[in-house]
């Protein structure tokens, strides 16, 4: 005895809601039983009483049964009650078939309620069967439950209340705005009579009873829907393209300056310089530089000057006399005043002998070519290769010879 109660102790009792539950749904069930016993001994024929008492519960047996194979079924895999679920209810729809067979409309409601629709609505909330009730948040995906879902949210779509969060004020106003909107478009098409007079009438109580006067967004509402009804009939002359036709997708166009952001980011920073000097020439070094940091390319102000000096060498200015007319890539034709010629260092080209703007070009890149040759020589103890000066002065192969050949006259140490 002391170990059956420690037994009982241990053992995880159901809450007391589920105890009386269950309670209540045996006396429902035995309710349910009594209008069975009676109905097979009155309308089935089951006069032997042996026959009426092996048969007389099967409903409620089955009814039972149901009940617990839809608990399995929701609480295993499924994680719904399923096709028993269902029958639970088809069940009890045909024991309300008795009641009202045996005590006529009024007493058979009341057997039918106090029996089998209470005794499934109990068994469901004492084992704990309803989806809802488990699963609060799942949503039942069985056809009855669609359907219903579906017609609920076709009424409140046909009495005005689909939009949901309104106050009764707010539905008041929308339901009088489209009344107001359906009896100005068709006071458009109508000519003046007593009905039109009547219908203006109308209009003016829908109006007054949509508050628009009042409520700025009512207003604005109602012209935008009575605007598209008088417009209607626009809809069958619009000019829509065929879906049938293959059209290729129409890409925006890019704005300027992101255009102008990806190529600078992509060029190298000297070129972006001189890009950027170009289409700028008023500003000095560190305009340029703040330039080219807005749009991503980091470079020093160092940099941005050595870059603009070294342009400057490479495309000297024309001289004040000169001629630009007539000016081809790779030579320039100008003409030079009756001027003395600068003091060429000894061993270089003739003056007469050599084009005169390539030789004035040339004197004009040399300082930076000295200072290439002097860097060059205190790095790595030799003079600057061919390479060397057309990389550093951004020059060709034969002005890179003329300016080597230009270095060795100047005396440099070699």
């Amino acid at each position: 005895m002391w170990a059956a109660v420690r037994a009982f102790r241990s053992t995880e009792r159901p809450p007391a809601a589920a105890l009386v539950a269950g309670l209540a749904a045996a006396a429902c069930t035995a309710y349910s039983g009594d209008t069975s016993w009676r109905y097979a001994g009155n309308r089935l024929g089951m006069v032997d009483t042996t026959e009426r008492a092996a048969m007389f519960a099967a409903a409620e047996l089955a009814l039972f049964a149901c009940v617990l194979m839809a608990r399995a079924n929701l609480r295993g895999d499924k994680g719904a009650p399923g096709a028993p679920g269902l029958l639970v209810w088809g069940i009890t729809s045909v024991q309300i078939i008795p009641a009202y067979s045996e005590s006529g409309f009024w007493g058979g409601t009341v057997r039918a309620v106090l029996g089998p629709v209470l005794a499934a609505l109990l068994w469901h909330l004492a084992l704990d069967v309803d989806l809802r009730h488990a699963k609060p948040e799942a949503t039942s995906n069985g056809l009855a439950a669609m359907v219903g879902r579906e017609l609920r949210e076709r009424l409140l779509s046909r009495l005005g209340l689909a939009v949901r969060d309104r106050s009764a004020e707010q539905i008041t106003r929308d339901r009088w705005t489209a009344r107001a909107v359906d009896l100005a478009a068709r006071l458009a098409d109508r000519s003046d009579g007593w009905r039109t007079r009547r219908m203006r009438r109308q209009l003016s109580v829908a109006v007054g009873r949509a508050q628009v006067g009042a409520h700025p967004q009512q207003r604005r509402a109602l012209l935008q829907l009575l605007s598209a009804r008088l417009h209607s009939g626009a809809l069958s002359t619009l000019d829509l393209p065929s879906p049938w036709e293959f059209r290729e997708p129409v890409t925006p166009p890019r704005p300027a300056t992101v255009v102008a952001y990806e190529q600078l980011r992509e060029m190298q920073p000297i070129d972006a310089t001189l890009a950027v000097a170009s289409a700028h020439p008023d500003l000095d070094a560190a305009g340029v530089r703040a330039i080219l940091m807005d749009h991503g390319v980091i470079v020093s102000e160092t940099a941005v000057t050595f870059a603009l000096r070294s342009s400057a060498s490479v495309h000297p200015r024309a001289l004040a006399s000169a001629s630009a007319a007539g000016q081809t890539l790779f030579k320039v034709h100008a003409r030079i005043d009756d001027e003395p010629a600068p003091d060429a260092p000894e061993g270089a080209p003739d003056a007469q002998d050599a084009d005169l703007p390539d030789a004035a070009a040339d004197l004009a890149l040399l300082p930076d070519a000295q200072r290439v040759e002097q860097v060059h020589r205190a790095q790595h103890d030799r003079p600057a290769s061919l390479r060397v000066l057309q990389k550093q002065l951004r020059i060709g192969q034969p002005r890179a010879q003329r300016m080597r050949a230009l270095l060795d006259a100047d005396g440099s140490p070699s």
